[in-house]
């Protein structure tokens, strides 16, 4: 990533670019320590790619598997999917951030999964350092009920995580960005997600 960065945009700064890619129950966490695990056919796989262009972020994450994945895994993963996609049926001009967090809850209480939610459904996106972030003000969370509006920049990112003691175990992310615009939402992230194209 930092070399095509520099070959894109030769006077730009470049650091705090990084890729984490974590296997297995490692997963569980949505920025996990990267390990000397091997992966293995059939594993659980999250991939983590944040890109800094003159302090500007982006972050791309996915759910794979490793060669296939099992009926358990499968199914968790579709429904992580479907709370994605409807997400990105939500944002738009005028939803409230708790609005958009509050359905997708009922997504996963129709699957006895929201108790295994880890954190919200999405921030916004800007400058960062390590001195400031993400405004704590626009993340997709039930507590926050600032109104979307054209020009802001938000990821939708569910995740889950499944007990290690149960089939299926291991953490399911996916993460896109869009920039509200004045009738709906751009999706600005181009990498497909889901079984149909991450079983590598």
């Amino acid at each position: 990533m930092v070399d095509a960065i520099a070959d894109s945009f030769p006077h730009t700064e470049l650091m705090d670019t990084w890729t984490w890619f974590q296997s297995g129950i490692n997963t569980d966490g949505a920025h996990n320590p990267l390990t000397t695990r091997q992966i293995r056919n059939g594993d659980i796989l999250s991939l983590n790619c944040f890109s800094m262009i003159s302090g500007y972020y982006q972050a791309l994450e996915r759910t794979l598997f490793l060669d296939h994945c099992d009926d358990e895994h499968l199914r968790l993963w579709r429904i992580n999917c479907e709370v994605h996609r409807r997400g990105l049926d939500l944002i738009g001009p005028g939803m409230k951030c708790s609005a958009i967090a509050s359905e997708l809850n009922e997504i996963y209480r129709e699957h006895d999964l929201l108790q295994y939610r880890t954190f919200g459904y999405g921030h916004s996106f800007g400058t960062l350092s390590h001195y400031y972030g993400r405004e704590a003000g626009l993340e997709l969370r039930e507590d926050i009920d600032t109104i979307l509006a054209p020009g802001m920049v938000v990821s939708i990112e569910p995740m889950i995580m499944w007990p290690e003691s149960q089939p299926g175990s291991g953490g399911y992310r996916e993460h896109d960005i869009l920039i509200v615009t004045e009738d709906s939402a751009e999706n600005i992230t181009r990498l497909p997600f889901g079984p149909e194209t991450n079983i590598v």
